[in-house]
C-alpha cells in the first residue's frame, strides 16, 4: 500500500492544526479586537482556504463570534480565562511576563505600586547586561520623578492631588519640581497611555512605563522598562512603546482587570 500523502498527514496532524488555531486567536488584541478574514490571513500568513475553514469551525464552537462580516474573540473564552489565574497571587502572574519583557528588550523590567506618596518596586526581572541601574524589590522612590510615578499618578486623581500639595524635591537637574509642570506631564501621560522619562531620578538613566488595571478599572501598578540612557535613548524608548503596551495589556487581562471605559463583563 503506498504511503499516505504528506499534505494529508499535515492537514490531519492535530498539533499542526492547534498551532494554526493559536495563530488565529493571537491575531486579535485590544487594539484590533475585530478582524476580517483578510485581516486574519494577513496576520497569520495562512492560506485563505485554511483560514476560512478554521474560522468557521472556531465560530461554530463559540471560540469566535461573528460581527457582521468580521470576527471577534467569543464570549465562551471568558469561561476558561477566569479560572486560569484564580487562586494565584498577582505577582505570580506578573513575574513571568516581566521576564518575557526583559528577554525581548534586554533591559530591566519592573512592576511598581503606589504606597502612600511613594512608589515601590514589588517585582523585577533584571537585565543581563553588566551595566545596569540599581534596583531591587522593596526599593522606595518618590512619585514625582520617573516614568512609573507619572503613570501611577495619571490614573489616580486623588493621589495626584495629594502629591501636588507636597514639596517636589529636586533629585537631578531634570527632576520636575513645579506642581504645574508635574500636572501637565501627568495629563499628557494619561492622554498618551504611557510615559517616557530621561534622567529625572538618576542621571544617565531612562524609563518607559505603562499602566496595569484591576477588575474595577483602577490602576493596579505600573510596568516599566528601565536602563542606562546609553542603551535607551529617546528613540529606542519610543520603539519599545508597542511592546510595553502589549505587556501591560496582557498583565491586565491575566489578573482579571479591565481598562477604564470598558463595560463590566
Amino acid at each position: 500500500m503506498p504511503p499516505a500523502d504528506s499534505s494529508a498527514r499535515s492537514t490531519n496532524n492535530p498539533l499542526l492544526v492547534l498551532g494554526k488555531i493559536t495563530a488565529i486567536l493571537d491575531a486579535f488584541s485590544l487594539s484590533k479586537p475585530v478582524l476580517t478574514l483578510g485581516d486574519i490571513r494577513e496576520a497569520t500568513g495562512l492560506p485563505t482556504s485554511t483560514v476560512q475553514r478554521l474560522v468557521t469551525n472556531l465560530t461554530s464552537q463559540g471560540f469566535l463570534d461573528r460581527d457582521d462580516d468580521a470576527y471577534r474573540i467569543g464570549l465562551r473564552m471568558a469561561y476558561w480565562a477566569a479560572p486560569a489565574t484564580r487562586g494565584m497571587e498577582i505577582l505570580d502572574v506578573i513575574s513571568p511576563l516581566l521576564k518575557e519583557l526583559r528577554d525581548t528588550t534586554g533591559e530591566t523590567a519592573c512592576f511598581f505600586k503606589a504606597e502612600q506618596h511613594f512608589r515601590v518596586c514589588v517585582a523585577i526581572a533584571e537585565t543581563r547586561h553588566a551595566l545596569r541601574r540599581e534596583m531591587h524589590i522593596g526599593k522606595v522612590m518618590p512619585l514625582h520623578a520617573g516614568s512609573a510615578g507619572r503613570v501611577l499618578l495619571a490614573w489616580d486623581p486623588e493621589l495626584l492631588e495629594a502629591v501636588l500639595q507636597d514639596p517636589l524635591e529636586s533629585i537631578t537637574e531634570s527632576t520636575i519640581t513645579s506642581s504645574e509642570d508635574l500636572a501637565d506631564v501627568v495629563k499628557r501621560t494619561r492622554a498618551d497611555g504611557f510615559a517616557i522619562t530621561v534622567g529625572e531620578r538618576e542621571d544617565g538613566a531612562s524609563g518607559l512605563s505603562a499602566p496595569v488595571f484591576d477588575s474595577s478599572a483602577n490602576v493596579l501598578g505600573a510596568v516599566t522598562i528601565s536602563g542606562p540612557t546609553l542603551r535607551m535613548p529617546q528613540k529606542q524608548c519610543e520603539a519599545w512603546v508597542e511592546t510595553l503596551l502589549e505587556a501591560a495589556e496582557h498583565m491586565t487581562r491575566l489578573v482579571g482587570g479591565r481598562f477604564p471605559g470598558e463595560g463590566k463583563s
